[in-house]
C-alpha cells in the first residue's frame, strides 16, 4: 500500500482485495472462508459483491460478529504470537516492517493456526454467555 492512500471501498476491492485474495488461493486453492470487519471499506457495495462472486465461501456482513475481536481467531491469538516475534528487536522502517511481518506468517507453525481455530468455538460460547456482551477477562474454556 502507497503511503497516504486513502482506503475506500474501489481501491480496498480493486488493490487490496485482488492482491489479498490471490495470495490466499495460493495459500490454500479454494479451501478458505472470508471473513471481515465493519470497516466502511469492508461494507461498501461493491466489496461485498466481489466477495460473494470470487470467494468460495464469505460471511456476509448480516453475519459478522457485532464488534468482538475476541471472536476473530487472529486477533486474539495469532496476532499477539507474530507481534512479540516481530518486535524482538527495533524496527527501523516499513519496508524492515513488511519483510518480518512476511517472514514470520511463513515461519507460523501450523499448531498455532490450529490451536487459535480450536479456541474459536469456546470465545463464541462465552459470548453467548455474556449475551453478547464484553468477555474479554471471562475464564474461555471448553
Amino acid at each position: 500500500m502507497d503511503p497516504g492512500v486513502k482506503i475506500n471501498g474501489q481501491y480496498y476491492s480493486d488493490v487490496l482485495l485482488a492482491k489479498l485474495l490471490s495470495a490466499i488461493r495460493h495459500v490454500s486453492g479454494n479451501m478458505f472462508v472470508f471473513q471481515q470487519d465493519s470497516a466502511p471499506a469492508h461494507r461498501a457495495w461493491d466489496t461485498i459483491e466481489l466477495l460473494h462472486h470470487n470467494t468460495p465461501d464469505f460471511i456476509a456482513p448480516d453475519m459478522w460478529p457485532p464488534n468482538s475481536l475476541d471472536l476473530n481467531p487472529v486477533d486474539y491469538v495469532i496476532w499477539s504470537v507474530m507481534q512479540e516475534r516481530v518486535y524482538q528487536t527495533r524496527v527501523h522502517d516499513i519496508d524492515e516492517l513488511q519483510q518480518r511481518l512476511i517472514t514470520v506468517w511463513c515461519e507460523l507453525e501450523q499448531r498455532i493456526v490450529d490451536d487459535a481455530i480450536d479456541q474459536w468455538r469456546c470465545h463464541l460460547l462465552a459470548c453467548v454467555d455474556a449475551e453478547g456482551g464484553h468477555f474479554e477477562h471471562r475464564p474461555v474454556g471448553v
